[in-house]
């Protein structure tokens, strides 16, 4: 996951950790009577007006005195008030200033890239032009005053911090791989290697994630940190890790190529681990009953398609239509390396399948598209799985709108498109359950698998 926010990535940990209170009740709690269900709500409700709290202080501590006494009017600018770098580049029709942010509409009269490179040569460090589309006059640049809490986003990167997130994530996922086990290891810390398994392969999954991130965004030129481990001491042992991005993209071809990279590098190790586990893993009648482990009860095969795909392959003939497999804690890693790669995928806000849309289709529909997603997966968790709740409501509070790149004209190119339209194939094979008649065509023609 990325994140595109200026305030300390400490508070984005907050938020998290907040999230985190009503998945712990919903993973410990026993039965499912009328008082389990009240206190999930009222804990649910708790924890979101705290965020919402901590939402509102921190857009008040953000404003300047300044801001708080400007007038909120929009006046026009003269012609002669123009700044020569904007006339440059643009036919310029319509000019306003509001707040400080001047806003020119009008056509370019050079590609968007050049016009661009033009400005920022010509405007210095001491402003930021953003190109965007223009529904009536085709295009409009944003002139804004480079932020001053930049200067404290260029402070040098504290690598401690980050080791030390990264080693508390590995005690805490090692623990609760172990509990998955049935071991505790306070009271057996002589076990540790039990919870191995399940650390190494979900670090590796979440740390490949990032550094699919990382390492595209620094191939870009962008300013970006290392991972953010974030560690729990219940539960799963981690709620995830994100980098922080300390600039803009440049243009939309930077936006996908750094949300794509995330989740495809993960998948890399997610799919492997998976298949490796499964080997391990126990096949179960579909009226068999299992308690205990972190899922509580067996894993339907036919969950998704993706999952019955991988599952077919690694268990072959023993695997049929509405068994369930128990997982082994590799092969629990890779089934939540999945469901954190689709999380990431969907096309909301600053989630990675948030950017990809905007990259892909412009910010009209990249809107109309994360909207859309983000009514469906409220509608799945009320009508389809009770349990995708949490996680709507976490996307809803936590997804934002995504940030524009500098050139949002330029598009990307027809090989980036096509790459864009198989990873959201791969969304939809990880949410969408494999149908029974699939699954018996699949035992006919493939009975290999």
């Amino acid at each position: 996951m990325t994140t595109r926010t200026n305030h300390s990535p400490w508070l984005s940990i907050l938020w998290i950790l907040c999230l985190a209170i009503p998945l712990v009740f919903l993973l410990t709690a026993s039965g499912g009577g009328m008082h389990s269900v009240l206190w999930m709500w009222i804990i649910l409700l708790l924890c979101f007006y705290m965020i919402a709290s901590m939402a509102v202080a921190g857009r008040t501590a953000g404003r300047t005195d300044e801001e708080s006494v400007a007038d909120d009017g929009v006046r026009l600018i003269p012609n002669g008030e123009h700044p020569p770098a904007i006339a440059s580049v643009m036919d310029v029709r319509v000019a306003t200033r509001q707040q400080g942010v001047g806003l020119f509409r009008g056509r370019l009269n050079m590609p968007a890239d050049e016009a661009l490179k033009r400005l920022e040569s010509e405007l210095g460090e001491n402003a930021v032009p953003l190109i965007q589309q223009d529904d009536e006059l085709g295009t409009a640049i944003v002139l804004m005053n480079r932020p001053t809490e930049e200067a404290t986003l260029e402070r040098p990167t504290r690598l401690w911090l980050h080791w030390l997130l990264f080693a508390l994530t590995f005690l805490t996922t090692t623990y609760a791989g172990a509990l998955h086990q049935g071991v505790n290891l306070w009271e057996q810390p002589g076990a540790f290697a039990v919870g191995l398994p399940y650390s190494i392969g979900l670090l590796l999954i979440l740390g490949v994630h990032e550094l699919g991130h990382y390492f595209t965004a620094k191939h870009h030129g962008l300013n970006v940190t290392p991972p953010f481990f974030i560690p729990i001491p219940f539960a799963l042992g981690t709620f995830g890790a994100f980098i922080q991005m300390k600039s803009p993209t440049r243009n939309r071809r930077a936006l996908f190529d750094v949300a794509v990279a995330g989740p495809l590098a993960g998948l890399v190790v997610a799919i492997p681990a998976l298949l490796v586990g499964l080997q391990s893993s126990e096949v179960l009648p579909p009226e068999t009953e299992v308690v205990g482990g972190m899922l509580g009860h067996g894993t339907s095969a036919g969950s998704s398609i993706l999952f019955a795909l991988l599952s077919k392959i690694a268990l072959g003939e023993q695997l049929q239509d509405g068994y369930l497999v128990q997982l082994s804690p590799l092969a629990f890693a890779g089934w939540l390396g999945l469901f954190i790669t689709a999380l990431n995928l969907m096309p909301i806000g600053q989630l990675d399948g948030g950017h990809m849309a905007r990259a892909m289709f412009g910010r009209r529909v990249g809107e109309t598209i994360g909207s859309v997603a983000m009514w469906s997966l409220f509608l799945l968790a009320i009508f389809v799985w009770p349990g995708l709740l949490f996680f709507a409501l976490f996307i809803f509070f936590i997804a934002g709108r995504g940030t524009p790149p500098l050139n949002d004209i330029t598009p990307i190119s027809s090989g980036r498109q096509w790459v864009g339209y198989a990873t959201f194939v791969i969304l939809a094979m990880i949410l969408i359950p494999l149908p029974h008649k699939f699954w018996q065509a699949a035992d006919i023609y493939c009975p290999y698998l």
